[in-house]
C-alpha cells in the first residue's frame, strides 16, 4: 500500500498594497512626502488661493450679474476676437516655429549660436517695449508699415497688428518645444524612408511628424494660454476700438480702472475657464498621441 501525499495547503495571497507604498517602492531617492507637501502647499498657494479669491468674488455678483457681464456686446466681441487671434497666432507659430526649431537642429552654419539665442529675446525683452517697437515699425508712417500703406493694408491698431504682436511674443513655445525632440530624433529614420522609395514629403508625413506631434501641441497650448492672456505687447498696437480690436484683458483693465471689481473678476474667470478647456483638450491629445509614439 503506497503512502498517501497530504494535500498541499494554498499558499496566501500577498496582502495588496497601498498606492502610497508602491509609489515610495519606485523612487529610490526618499522623501516623497515631504516634496509632494511642499509641492502641493505651493500650488495652493501660489495657483488655487488666488483662482479661489476671483471665484468667490464673482459669486458675489450672482449667476445672472455674471451671465449679464459676459452677455455684453462690447465683451462678446472682446472674447471672439482673442480667441480668434490667438488661434491664428498659434498655427502661424506651429509652422513658422518648427521650421526655425529644423534649422537649428538639422544645420551647422555660422551664426548659429546668434540664432538660437535671438529666438528667446521676446522672453528678455518687457513687453510693453516689444508692443512699442511693433507700433513704431508698423504704424502708417513707420518704416514697414509705410510699404503696406501703399496698397491701403493697415498693420498697426488694427486685428493684424494683434496677431503680429502674438506671434512675436510668443514664438519661442514652439520652438523650444520643438528642439529638443528633433534633436534626439536620429537621421537613419529618414534615411531608411528615402531608401524605400519615400520622398520628403512623405518622409515629413509619415516619419518625422508623428514624432514632433505631442511636442508640438505641448508647444502649441502653452502658446494659446500666453496669447490670450497677452497685455503688454498688444496694447500699443492694437488700437483698443470698441467691437473692432479691443481684445479681453483690455476689457478687464478698463473695469478695474472704473472700479469694477466684480466685472472684471466675471470676465478674468469666464477667460480662466475658457482657456483651461482648451488647454485640457491640447493636453489629452498630446497624452493619447505620446501614448501611441511609445507603443511604436
Amino acid at each position: 500500500m503506497s503512502a498517501t501525499t497530504p494535500p498541499v495547503s494554498p499558499s496566501p495571497k500577498p496582502a495588496k498594497k497601498s498606492w502610497l507604498t508602491r509609489m515610495r517602492q519606485r523612487n529610490v531617492l526618499p522623501g516623497f512626502g515631504l516634496s509632494m507637501g511642499i509641492t502641493v502647499f505651493s500650488l495652493s498657494l501660489l495657483v488655487v488661493l488666488p483662482f479661489a479669491m476671483m471665484a468667490y468674488t464673482t459669486t458675489q455678483m450672482g449667476w445672472s450679474g455674471f451671465w449679464e457681464t459676459i452677455s455684453q456686446p462690447q465683451v462678446t466681441a472682446a472674447i471672439k476676437l482673442s480667441l480668434w487671434v490667438s488661434f491664428l497666432a498659434m498655427l502661424t507659430n506651429m509652422v513658422f516655429g518648427t521650421l526655425v526649431a529644423w534649422v537649428l537642429v538639422r544645420y551647422e552654419f555660422w551664426g548659429k549660436s546668434l540664432i538660437n539665442a535671438l529666438v528667446d529675446l521676446p522672453f528678455a525683452l518687457p513687453t510693453a517695449v516689444t508692443g512699442i517697437s511693433l507700433a513704431t515699425l508698423y504704424a502708417p508712417n513707420g518704416l514697414i508699415g509705410q510699404w503696406f500703406a501703399k496698397f491701403d493694408i493697415q498693420v498697426a491698431f488694427t486685428p493684424i497688428g494683434i496677431w503680429l504682436a502674438l506671434v512675436v511674443v510668443s514664438f519661442p513655445f514652439i520652438v523650444r518645444a520643438v528642439q529638443p525632440v528633433l534633436a534626439e530624433l536620429s537621421v537613419e529614420f529618414e534615411e531608411a524612408s528615402a531608401v524605400l522609395g519615400a520622398n520628403r514629403l512623405t518622409t515629413f508625413g509619415k516619419v518625422i511628424l508623428p514624432e514632433l506631434l505631442p511636442a508640438l501641441f505641448m508647444g502649441a497650448g502653452m502658446m494659446f494660454a500666453r496669447a490670450t492672456g497677452e497685455y503688454g505687447s498688444v496694447i500699443f498696437i492694437a488700437g483698443n476700438i470698441p467691437m473692432q480690436s479691443e481684445i479681453l484683458p483690455i476689457i478687464i483693465i478698463s473695469k478695474l480702472e472704473q472700479f469694477d471689481i466684480q466685472g472684471a473678476s466675471a470676465v478674468a474667470l469666464f477667460m480662466l475657464m475658457i482657456s483651461f478647456v482648451i488647454l485640457l483638450s491640447i493636453n489629452i491629445v498630446q497624452w493619447k498621441l505620446s501614448r501611441r509614439v511609445g507603443a511604436r
